[in-house]
């Protein structure tokens, strides 16, 4: 098996449901969701649960994605991550939720960019005709206010997290291109809807491997194929490499979300397993250094 390299964790999900309200993990839960039933995660998940899991590898950072609180409890989990990463020097950089299409995105901005440790906001805007994917209720890349609300990321140097469909990619690529100021990471691989949905994946991946600016984070192959075998992810992660390079590529956990999927070592071990005729420098820059680099963590490595 290939070296367990230094980890710089980009996608990690912490919460506390006491603290904030997690519409998306309160009961009833249903098998019919995109990520059908979550109730094996519906608890307490805070940062020694994370290092728990991740024992056997070397995380030397982790990225904190907003993690679906109530949007108006979002500035609340900002400040219990900020007070964490404070106290216990992780979560090292965190991506906060702003809805980009609100009233008050302006304000909402300002705030979550006051706060030391974020570096990005992420709005998820999975849309799909089919009521059993779709995460949210209407297309957002058709909004000019939604458009309008991405403009203003910049002005706060902030960088966006996309978790979105394939098919909505060709739409948001000509907007992300008119914003080449903002950083973009594309989430989960970019979320290809099992083997018949990857003719439109590799369509989409291209559009967005096109501009420079956007990055992605392979994580999340339990959204594409459930249950994943080692055949179909070492083909998709090989193919998102070869799309955005390995100055562009970062590995994450999404745990615990993708507890939902296979354990920590079983996701890790595969990417692993699939790059382990990289040359050095490249596997330790899919592992840490890109993650280091691109959320401007400021980590020796």
């Amino acid at each position: 098996m290939a070296e367990r390299l230094p980890f710089v964790d980009a996608h990690v999900h912490l919460w506390d449901l006491g603290h904030c309200r997690y519409p998306w993990l309160t009961p009833p839960f249903a098998d019919d969701g995109p990520n059908g039933s979550v109730a094996a995660i519906a608890q307490n998940y805070l940062l020694d649960d994370y290092l728990r899991d991740a024992a056997g590898w070397d995380i030397r950072g982790i990225v904190h994605v907003d993690a679906g609180a109530d949007p108006a409890d979002a500035l609340k989990e900002t400040d219990w991550l900020q007070a964490t990463a404070d106290g216990r020097g992780m979560p090292n950089a965190i991506v906060a939720f702003a809805a980009l299409d609100g009233p008050d995105v302006k304000r909402v901005l300002g705030q979550q960019a006051a706060r030391p440790s974020v570096r990005g906001i992420r709005q998820i805007i999975n849309w799909h005709p089919d009521p059993v994917l779709t995460y949210t209720p209407r297309d957002l890349t058709t909004d000019e206010r939604w458009s309008a609300g991405f403009g203003l990321l910049h002005k706060h140097k902030l960088s966006f997290d996309l978790q979105a469909y394939p098919g909505q990619f060709p739409r948001l690529a000509a907007l992300i291109g008119s914003h080449p100021a903002t950083p973009v990471i594309l989430n989960h691989s970019g979320m290809a809807i099992g083997e018949a949905g990857l003719d439109e994946w590799r369509t989409g991946m291209m559009a967005l491997a096109a501009l420079p600016h956007v990055s992605v984070k392979i994580s999340g192959m339990g959204f594409a194929f459930r249950p994943w075998r080692m055949d179909q992810v070492h083909r998709y992660v090989r193919e998102t490499i070869d799309l955005f390079g390995t100055d562009r590529v970062m590995f994450a956990s999404d745990f615990p979300t993708d507890k939902l999927f296979g354990g920590f070592d079983e996701h890790l071990d595969a990417y692993n397993a699939i790059t382990a005729g990289f040359p050095d420098a490249e596997r330790r820059a899919m592992f840490a250094g890109n993650a280091n680099r691109i959320y401007r963590l400021g980590l020796d490595l």
